[in-house]
């Protein structure tokens, strides 16, 4: 029996004194820890819980040669890349024309049209990973991508970029037909009439620009340009566009029978459970082109809520590279919306191309036979349109279903909208 507590007192005294051996290490190891916390050199992972599943898309895989002040140093010394992110019918093309008309920027208007004509009729989802692969070639000026599919190997400049009116293929020294430095739009008859170049000399010019700017409406949601926004060799900075989802909805509606393909595209890109299967098999051949626009218009507010929580769980560096605007400020107030976009796109403003903002949105209507015309417009009447075209079941329904999206980007109401 003694024997039996005797060792059991040696145990706990050799335990106790390993304790007081361990003691000094464990407080010296917290230390450095500390230390090392306060100089950066160690950042705790993140839990994958609910609050911040999305913030960890944003995280995951990034750590290039050190720190975010690192990263974000080396970003800085490159070109700048911008992709213009809209949605069909949000005022995309006006605000890809502001920067096509910037003397310093390579702008490219809808190269990912492409890939969705020649893949038709694949879901938009799946072509996601398409779309990023061509961004990613076209910012390095590698226009060959183009060719895979374009259905031809020999492209020319009178084949891409909604060439009729680039100031860069139909400026010199690839064309006479417009002056780089003049402020307007290019005359599309006369750039028309333009000699075709080889692909390979818009390349050489795409290197002379220390700005090159996408416009696209094909890519879904943010989290697809997560890979190009991490890659400091692409340096890429994201505008996005946002609109009254009434008013998008009023212009998808005008423009339907133009957007059926791309809204059926959208709409393979959701599960097809029930309520969508139904979406998906119109009843009546009559209003099928409406149903499809329509009902894209959900899957749109659900993207754009999703692009909105990954913006707001994003590092603080990668919020910087992100610049919100929304049609409704940048038609009323194109000046101060203007030189906002600008500095962040690292560009100068000047009187000409204000002038020239300002003009395009104190025209003359809202009204077109061509609806993806870029023309000189009434801003008051291209924001409250909708009001006068859309009956109050519309209006319904994409307030329930844009409620959210709506709240966040400060959109009241209709029955509690009293401005005129």
């Amino acid at each position: 029996m003694k024997r039996r507590l005797h060792k059991k007192y040696l145990i706990l005294i050799l335990a106790y004194s390993g304790l007081l051996l361990l003691i000094p290490y464990v407080l010296d190891y917290r230390d450095k820890s500390a230390q090392q916390a306060r100089n950066g050199l160690s950042q705790q992972p993140r839990c994958p819980d609910l609050e911040n599943t999305v913030a960890l898309l944003w995280d995951n895989g990034y750590k290039v040669n050190g720190s975010e002040a690192t990263e974000h140093a080396n970003r800085s010394q490159s070109r700048t890349h911008i992709y213009l992110h809209a949605t069909w019918r949000t005022g995309s093309s006006f605000l890809g024309e502001l920067f096509n008309q910037h003397p310093d920027v390579f702008y490219l208007y809808e190269p990912m049209w492409h890939i969705w004509q020649a893949l038709y009729p694949g879901d938009a989802g799946s072509l996601q990973g398409a779309v990023r692969d061509m961004m990613n070639a076209l910012y390095r000026c590698d226009f060959s991508v183009l060719k895979l599919y374009a259905g031809s190997q020999n492209i020319t400049t009178s084949f891409i970029f909604g060439w009729k009116t680039n100031k860069v293929i139909c400026s010199e020294p690839l064309c006479d037909a417009h002056k780089r430095h003049e402020i307007g739009m290019v005359k599309e008859d006369r750039c028309a009439k333009c000699q075709k170049r080889d692909i390979r000399e818009l390349e050489r010019e795409c290197k002379k620009y220390p700005v090159m700017v996408i416009k696209g409406v094909r890519v879904l949601d943010l989290s697809t340009l997560v890979p190009l926004v991490k890659d400091p060799a692409i340096n890429l900075q994201i505008v996005q566009l946002f609109r009254d989802p009434r008013a998008v909805h009023n212009s998808r509606l005008k423009s339907k029978q133009a957007l059926v393909k791309e809204s059926i595209q959208v709409l393979r890109s959701k599960k097809q459970n029930d309520k969508y299967k139904r979406l998906l098999v119109p009843s009546s051949k009559v209003n099928r082109a409406e149903i499809y626009v329509s009902s894209a218009m959900e899957l749109i507010c659900d993207n754009w809520l999703s692009d909105m929580l990954l913006v707001m769980n994003a590092p603080p560096w990668l919020r910087r590279n992100y610049h919100r605007v929304r049609y409704e400020d940048l038609v009323l107030h194109p000046m101060e919306e203007l030189q906002r976009m600008f500095r962040f796109a690292n560009l100068s403003s000047f009187p000409a191309l204000e002038k020239f903002a300002l003009n395009m949105t104190h025209g003359q209507g809202y009204s077109s036979d061509r609806p993806f015309l870029i023309s000189s417009r009434d801003a008051k009447e291209a924001i409250y349109a909708w009001r006068e075209r859309l009956n109050v079941e519309q209006i319904n329904q994409v307030e329930a279903y844009c409620s959210e999206v709506m709240r966040q980007l400060g959109y009241q109401k209709h029955s509690v909208d009293k401005t005129t």
